[in-house]
């Protein structure tokens, strides 16, 4: 959105151009799982190139051979077209999706937490660090936090809501599910009770 019109000439690839293209064909496919959306764009006789999408509207279902279109490119990339007021993003358009950002960071700091608390232990209790053992506390706490992040992450995402909200809400479920997946009785630890 920060990306200003190119200049007349210019060729610097941070900036916006604007070129009318020819639509030649498109390919709208939804079979199952694997979903096929591009349009085929030729600028006279020079170039020809695909152009894909994430979904087929508001444009691309509506667009025949033959149909002049303007597409704007950033970074050497079509990143939007658009016809008669109509406008869509490509598949290359940037996306502002810092929600699963933060869902990353703080799946690498559970994990972060979880290799210093256990190393801790291991390192000033070398013959009885049990439960803190990557059989079954460790293992469960891993895969449960790569739950959380994922579920509280990419529903931030689809439903739009700020990225503040990742660590305000998969914070408290981590903490809750260390808590209640700790073993209440621990028995022999490994290397002691020979």
């Amino acid at each position: 959105m920060a990306a200003e019109p190119c200049p007349a000439g210019a060729t610097a690839t941070s900036c916006l151009s604007t070129w009318h293209l020819t639509v030649v064909k498109k390919e709208i496919k939804s079979t199952g799982r694997t979903s096929t959306y591009k349009a085929t764009l030729k600028d006279g006789d020079s170039w020809q190139g695909v152009v894909d999408f994430g979904d087929p509207g508001p444009l691309l279902e509506h667009l025949k051979p033959g149909d002049k279109v303007t597409a704007t490119a950033w970074r050497r990339d079509i990143v939007v077209l658009s016809r008669d007021g109509v406008r869509q993003n490509t598949s290359e358009a940037p996306r502002d999706e810092i929600q699963m950002n933060a869902a990353v960071g703080m799946l690498a700091a559970f994990f972060a937490a979880q290799a210093f608390a256990f190393g801790a232990v291991r390192l000033v209790v070398p013959r009885a660090y049990a439960p803190f053992a990557w059989d079954p506390y460790g293992r469960r706490l891993l895969f449960t936090s790569i739950a959380v992040c994922f579920g509280v992450g990419l529903p931030a995402v689809w439903i739009g809501i700020p990225w503040w909200t990742v660590p305000a809400l998969g914070l408290p479920a981590m903490a809750c599910a260390a808590v209640l997946m700790y073993p209440r009785s621990v028995g022999p630890t490994a290397g002691g009770g020979r």
